[in-house]
């Protein structure tokens, strides 16, 4: 079925202008009080409070660049050169599986060390995902109902790089970007009689991974019985749930939560929404939730008037990579979703996860900047 879309102005209730400056003041506001909460966090540190600010900081100023480039850069000259970037994120994924580049943390390869810094390709493969498909699945519009040309030759595309970064392994980026990747071929209109049964099958095979890994099987039947294993392999959930209920409604107040003093592991990074619970209470982190949840919904709705699906798609990826990472950290971290390392967008510590969540929000924000006045016709198959 063909659905068109005739020329007209935008509507006052498109939200015009004010949505992206909602898009920055929500981005801005997540992304200050995870510089507060990881000044929180880290006080009890050997290194003192100001270690992990400082240096979240510094990547703070590098992904405001890098964000502020993505918002600006011609999108029709990045359109012509996402084949190059995937193929650099490709490349960058390989090299983190060869011994003497990648660096190895807690049984996992997924670092590239770079002198002091180290950089997390999973992370950039994001960006390379999104670009590739946009670019693939507009070019092909006509096609996309086509076995090959609208299924196979996407799925390859996005395989390619599910299965490097399941090598690592990373299961939980592994499923992020393939839930992203696949709800994009969706969007762009590849049939569900390809779709749900590969899905099904992918989805089949994940488990089974999970099942033959003991480490990850422990962790699935730890949090079906969290406080039986409460002082095992359950310990990290358990604490972090913990925080929850000690926080309460109001909160213990800011920098005089427990569970960060080694009670609570990675409480700056994968838990830092627990201690955020704990000090400041149910009503802010419900607050929290109501920011991403804000973020998604008025990305969509303006999403609703792009001019072209290759707009349309890569504003769609980038939301969609951002709010659900954020869905899986809160479900891990309240107890709802199996214990996964997922750091919560603009929040938690880390540069390569800060700097690719500013570069998707500043993709946003190009996509918008690129239909200013009327809305153009847009006629695709669904």
């Amino acid at each position: 079925m063909i659905v068109g879309q005739a020329t007209a102005t935008r509507s006052p209730m498109s939200g015009g202008p004010f949505i992206p400056l909602f898009v920055i003041t929500i981005a801005l506001t997540l992304t200050t009080l995870g510089l507060v909460m990881l000044f929180s966090a880290g006080a009890v540190t050997k290194s003192g409070p100001y270690a992990l600010v400082s240096k979240q900081a510094i990547w703070l100023g590098l992904s405001i660049v890098a964000g502020g480039v993505s918002a600006f850069v011609n999108l029709e000259w990045l359109r012509k050169r996402a084949w190059l970037l995937y193929g650099i994120c490709a490349l960058a994924l390989v090299l983190v599986l060869v011994p003497g580049f990648g660096v190895k943390v807690n049984g996992a390869q997924r670092w590239l060390g770079l002198g002091p810094l180290r950089l997390q390709p999973s992370e950039f493969a994001k960006i390379g995902l999104v670009l590739i498909l946009a670019v693939y699945l507009s070019a092909n519009q006509r096609e996309i109902k086509s076995l090959c040309r609208g299924f196979v030759y996407p799925s390859l595309i996005l395989g390619l790089v599910l299965g490097l970064i399941m090598l690592q392994p990373d299961f939980g980026t592994t499923f992020l970007c393939g839930a992203v990747g696949a709800t994009m071929m969706f969007l762009a209109g590849v049939s569900l009689r390809w779709l749900l049964p590969i899905a099904g099958l992918a989805v089949s095979g994940f488990a089974l991974l999970v099942y033959l890994d003991p480490v990850r099987i422990r962790r699935v039947t730890s949090f079906l019985d969290v406080e039986a294993n409460a002082n095992d392999s359950a310990y990290q959930l358990w604490q972090g749930m913990l925080a929850f209920g000690v926080g309460g409604v109001d909160g213990v107040g800011l920098g005089k939560g427990r569970q960060q003093m080694h009670f609570l592991p990675e409480a700056h990074t994968d838990f830092i929404f627990s201690v955020i619970g704990e000090e400041l209470g149910l009503i802010f982190s419900l607050g929290i939730v109501a920011c991403f949840l804000a973020l998604f919904v008025l990305v969509a709705w303006r999403l609703r008037e792009a001019p072209n699906l290759y707009l349309f798609l890569i504003g769609s990826g980038a939301i969609l990579a951002i709010a659900l990472q954020a869905v899986i950290n809160v479900g891990v971290v309240t107890g709802s979703m199996p214990t996964k390392g997922m750091s919560l967008p603009f929040i938690s510590y880390g540069g390569s996860n800060l700097m690719v969540t500013f570069v998707l929000i500043g993709l946003i924000l190009n996509v918008f900047r690129n239909w200013g006045g009327p809305v153009l016709p847009r006629s695709r198959e669904l």
